[in-house]
């Protein structure tokens, strides 16, 4: 046990010494600056997701009780970050331990059954519901358990291996999006959640409900244990940006929606028509969004023909501009009304490093949108094909091509 805090407490001490940087406190005033409406320059961030496996391997780590190799793991990320990426992901003086919780599933017996084509790659999920007014009556809102010893032994253990470093604090996230479909695809999948808005239209919408329903209810037992975080500092929030906020309250006993940034998608349904989204999806969405302080919304899909839809929620903030919109027209919507969250193509990172094909895409992102609330954020890498340098390659050119 002194090995691993040897170490923690050494990574500890680099990632204070990077908090504590003029770098860091601009990074921090810019990115507040950047969610009011008032960038000082265009943000430009990279989420490694699926090639954190090869910048930090099993083999990477040095600690070897499994919760502080956890710990290890998190602060070499936020050192790799910041010495090796170089791009505009704060590192602050804060470690997050999460709480513990567990959840029941929507059916008895478990989990629903993703089916794996590869190991790192595409899966489907088992149909599990055939007769959707039927099925619904088999559905059971998820149950939220908490964990409170094993979350407070945690945060002790973080607190006693470092906390005269770092400040050590709880702090959880429980979904990364709110946008239901993804949920609805464990149960039916993908083909069917089509073919329904056609065939049974009745059916699915008694199913969208009572997705609705639960993840209220859902969010609503967060909220009564008092487990729900705020989202306002270094967190990443939706589907890229950084929460740093003025706008969203700092110091609460109890923390409600209301306190947080939300965020929808419903990447799944790119194949629907407007029409078929604005009536299955998003009607089932919005009530949950109308109960958080600031909105994002958008993934990968292209949001430009949902627009309509989309520019009621209230109090949105920051949209996704993926691969395939059509920027020009996402400009003419959103203006600088909106975060102006774009997100270039990642397979040219992800196979190869495909330079010219990288400066085109940036500069044509920079050309057209520099003067608008723009951030720039590089994600969905699931690999780097073992060349992490190329994260740094890439801020660099986003760089020079923005100055």
């Amino acid at each position: 046990m002194n090995h691993d805090r040897e170490i923690l407490r050494k990574l500890a001490g680099e990632v204070a010494q990077i908090a504590a940087s003029d770098r860091m406190q601009k990074l921090k005033k810019e990115w507040k600056q950047h969610n009011a409406l008032q960038s000082p320059r265009p943000m430009i961030c990279v989420s490694p997701e699926g090639s954190w496996q090869e910048i930090l391997p099993s083999d990477a780590l040095e600690c070897e009780d499994p919760l502080l190799r956890s710990f290890e793991y998190q602060l070499r990320q936020k050192i790799f970050w910041a010495k090796d990426i170089q791009d505009d992901t704060p590192v602050s003086e804060y470690f997050n331990v999460p709480y513990v919780t567990t959840q029941s599933f929507y059916l008895e017996g478990g989990q629903t059954s993703a089916v794996k084509t590869q190991e790192r790659g595409s899966f489907r999920y088992n149909k599990l519901i055939d007769d959707l007014q039927a099925g619904v009556e088999k559905l059971k809102f998820r149950q939220v358990t908490y964990h409170q010893e094993e979350s407070e032994q945690n945060l002790q253990a973080a607190q006693e291996a470092f906390g005269d470093i770092l400040k050590v604090r709880h702090r959880g996230l429980f979904w990364w999006t709110l946008g239901i479909t993804a949920e609805v695809i464990k149960l039916i999948g993908l083909e069917d959640l089509m073919i329904d808005m056609i065939d049974d239209p009745d059916g699915l919408h008694k199913l969208m409900a009572w997705f609705r329903d639960e993840h209220m209810h859902f969010i609503d037992q967060y909220e009564q244990l008092g487990l729900l975080s705020l989202n306002n500092e270094d967190d990443i929030i939706a589907s890229g940006g950084i929460g740093y906020t003025d706008e969203l309250s700092q110091k609460t006993d109890t923390v409600t929606c209301g306190n947080l940034w939300g965020f929808a998608e419903s990447q799944e349904t790119v194949s629907v028509s407007p029409q078929m989204f604005g009536e299955f999806v998003f009607p089932y969405q919005l009530p949950m969004l109308e109960r958080f302080g600031l909105n994002c919304y958008g993934c990968c899909e292209p949001i430009e023909n949902r627009w309509e839809w989309i520019k009621t929620i209230p109090r949105l903030r920051r949209l996704s501009v993926s691969p395939w919109s059509d920027q020009r027209k996402m400009k003419e919507l959103l203006g600088k009304n909106y975060i102006f969250s774009r997100k270039p193509n990642p397979s040219y990172v992800c196979s190869g490093f495909a330079e010219e094909a990288i400066r085109r895409d940036l500069q044509e992102t920079l050309s057209m949108a520099a003067d608008l609330q723009l951030e720039i954020i590089l994600k969905d890498t699931h690999t780097v094909e073992g060349h992490p340098e190329r994260f740094h390659h890439w801020v660099e050119i986003a760089r020079e091509l923005a100055e």
